[in-house]
C-alpha cells in the first residue's frame, strides 16, 4: 500500500476519498480542447471521487458543442457505476477515439449522471478546471483529472494495480 502524500492546505487527498465511490456537484468552469477549439465548456457537472483516483468529471451532454460527439463502438462495466457507452470526439480537423464515455443507465447512487459525459484528459489538447490545465490520471485505462488542489500518489502509476 503507498504512503499518500500530506495534503497542502486547500488540498484534498484522494486517500480521503471513499470507497465505493462518492458523486458530488461540482459548480465552477470546465473547458475540453480538441483540434485548436473548445468543444465543451461547464459551469457546473459532477464529479466521482474514489480512494487513490482523481477525480472524474462528467459534464452535462447539453456542455459540447454540435457534432463533437460521434457514438462509438464497444461499452465496458464499472463495477459502481454500471454499463458505460463511449464517443470519439471529433472537429473538423481531429477524431480521439472512444475518448469520452456515459452511464445511460448508471446504478444506484450514480443516477443524477445519467446522459452526462466524462472525457479522458489525455486523449484531448487540454482540459481545465477552474482555469488550471489538468494533467490526466497516469495510465491508460482511468479518467481523473489532476489539478494542484489534490493530492496523491495516484492509482495508474506503476505498481499500483492492486491499490
Amino acid at each position: 500500500m503507498p504512503i499518500p502524500d500530506t495534503p497542502r492546505p486547500g488540498q484534498e487527498s484522494v486517500w480521503d476519498y471513499p470507497r465505493p465511490p462518492r458523486l458530488e456537484e461540482f459548480t465552477g468552469s470546465i473547458t475540453v480542447e480538441l483540434g485548436g477549439q473548445t468543444i465543451a465548456s461547464a459551469t457546473a457537472a459532477w464529479r466521482v471521487l474514489e480512494t487513490s483516483h482523481p477525480p472524474t468529471y462528467y459534464l452535462p451532454a447539453a456542455s459540447f458543442i454540435e457534432d463533437s460527439l460521434r457514438p462509438a463502438e464497444g461499452s465496458s462495466w464499472c463495477e459502481w457505476k454500471g454499463q458505460a457507452s463511449y464517443f470519439d470526439l471529433v472537429t473538423p480537423t481531429v477524431v480521439a477515439p472512444r475518448a469520452a464515455w456515459t452511464y445511460l443507465h448508471p446504478t444506484a447512487g450514480f443516477e443524477m449522471i445519467a446522459g452526462a459525459i466524462a472525457v479522458m484528459a489525455a486523449q484531448v489538447d487540454r482540459c481545465t478546471v477552474n482555469g488550471e490545465e489538468v494533467t490526466p490520471q497516469p495510465g491508460n485505462f482511468y479518467g481523473g483529472w489532476v489539478t494542484s488542489w489534490i493530492a496523491g500518489p495516484f492509482k495508474g502509476v506503476p505498481g499500483s494495480m492492486g491499490w
